[in-house]
């Protein structure tokens, strides 16, 4: 309604402007017609008068201006032969009445206005005054031309201009009223699917008009919209579940526990029941941890730190870690490589994926670093089971364990690479998982931006090399770095 409204009155507004320009134009039109014809009859006149006219010394001229005029018969146009202030001659209406008119112009000049002349009437006349002389005498022709006609004309253009332009802003009202209420409807089922649906059940979605308009789009972009907060919501829940059914299992073996040893005293060494007790506490401690860490970077509230950081350094020390802390064989190759971002994250992302090497590698785990361009590129592969094709993006997912080799007691939650791919966007990197060239197991790739004025080469003469057994079997990180 109000769409209809404005655009019913800039019509009118557009209709009213024009329409009395126009009327001016045509009344202007029609008063040069009427002062053109007054003229031209004025200057039959002058061309008639003598001076015998004018002195009377001429009768046979004076009948033919007396014919002229119309002295002896009812005309539409009146005339008068005005010298020294008096009528020498006059048109048959005319007769008796003083000069229509006191000016008098210059010779061959004319002055024309329209006004009333009481004694022919009330309506408006155009009254023409031609200056001209004869045998050195001065005279005026007065002329009288009804405006009747031409106020007749432009009333019958005002009135058809007024039915046509009410018959226009009808037309145009009914036709804005259609066509925004035909636009608007898609946006009204729009607003009462939106209004229907819940938090509770996502799954409806707005129609979309046919066409490719404003709001053809708008309801595609609200419907991937909807599909967005439900993939969110799915996943939200589906975290809820998992982390539900993750602290369930340590807290179950703590209850299961204390319920042992409260009904049979001593049948638990304290020792055993000490470590039982401490192992799940630090499992459900690291795994709490992890949750927190997740629920903070959904909410935005993680904040990275900024700091250049040696990524060599990083792998070179994780890899002396596993030396001291496994049997397995680690093979560390290092090029220069320093990235920014914050150490602290950085290093659990080099943790976690080492981790999670050690905890499916058969015997070997290879940590190396090197640059591509403007990137670091850090790898951590392990010769284990490896990482089905259709599975390499869903393991950054939360809780996701793909086989037996990676359950629940080997020790991870299934939070580590999720927090490794949280970190690792944060620093505007990106990380997948590949499967080696030759033989079988996983490889995590780690691609982040090289510190700015750090000029990497991962040319031999930069690479350094550590490999080891095991514990006490290991050689000295490389110290040849940069």
């Amino acid at each position: 309604m109000r769409s209809t409204v404005a655009a019913v009155l800039v019509l009118a507004l557009i209709a009213a402007a024009a329409g009395t320009g126009g009327l001016l134009v045509l009344r202007r039109s029609l008063l040069e017609t009427v002062a053109t014809s007054a003229l031209v009859q004025a200057r039959l006149v002058r061309v008639a008068v003598t001076p015998g006219v004018l002195d009377g010394g001429d009768p046979a001229a004076r009948a033919r201006v007396d014919a002229l005029v119309g002295a002896d018969e009812a005309r539409g146009t009146h005339v008068q032969v005005v010298a020294d202030g008096a009528v020498v001659t006059a048109s048959h209406a005319l007769d008796g009445l003083p000069p229509l008119s006191a000016r008098v112009p210059a010779v061959a000049d004319a002055e024309v206005e329209v006004r009333t002349l009481p004694a022919l009437g009330e309506e408006p006349w155009l009254v023409a005054v031609l200056g001209a002389s004869a045998g050195g005498r001065r005279y005026t022709v007065v002329v009288a031309e009804s405006t009747v006609g031409a106020r007749t004309t432009l009333r019958t253009a005002a009135a058809l201009l007024a039915a046509g332009g009410a018959l226009l802003l009808v037309a145009a009202g009914v036709g804005t009223r259609v066509f925004v209420g035909r636009s608007l409807r898609p946006v009204e089922a729009i607003r009462r699917t939106v209004d229907g649906i819940t938090s509770t059940d996502l799954q409806d979605r707005v129609p979309v008009p046919a066409g490719d308009d404003e709001v053809s789009r708008l309801a595609r972009t609200m419907n991937a919209m909807l599909e967005r907060l439900a993939a969110a919501q799915r996943a939200q829940r589906r975290f809820v579940a998992d982390a539900s059914h993750e602290l369930r299992s340590p807290v179950a073996t703590l209850r299961a526990a204390a319920e042992v040893q409260r009904r049979h005293p001593g049948s638990t060494p304290p020792e055993r029941f000490a470590d039982l007790v401490g192992g799940e506490a630090v499992r459900l401690e690291h795994l709490v941890s992890d949750l927190l860490l997740l629920a903070r970077a959904d909410e935005g509230a993680v904040r990275t730190a900024r700091a250049e950081v040696d990524l060599d350094a990083l792998l070179e020390s994780e890899g002396a870690r596993l030396r001291a802390s496994t049997a397995l064989e680690v093979a560390v190759r290092t090029a220069p490589a320093r990235v920014l971002g914050d150490p602290a994250q950085l290093t659990r992302v080099v943790r976690n994926l080492t981790d999670n090497a050690a905890r499916h590698a058969r015997g070997r785990v290879v940590l190396a670093v090197a640059t591509d361009g403007p990137e670091a590129v850090a790898t951590v592969s392990d010769d284990g089971p490896g990482v089905p094709e259709a599975e390499r993006e869903r393991v950054f997912d939360r809780f996701v364990r793909l086989q037996g080799s990676r359950d629940r007691s080997s020790g991870g939650t299934g939070l580590g690479l999720a927090i490794v791919a949280g970190a690792v966007a944060a620093h505007g990197g990106s990380v997948r998982c590949t499967a080696p060239a030759r033989g079988s197991g996983a490889v995590f790739e780690v691609r982040l931006p090289l510190a700015p004025g750090h000029a990497g080469d991962d040319t031999d003469d930069d690479t350094g090399q550590a490999e080891g057994p095991g514990p006490g079997g290991g050689q000295p990180p490389s110290a040849a770095r940069r």
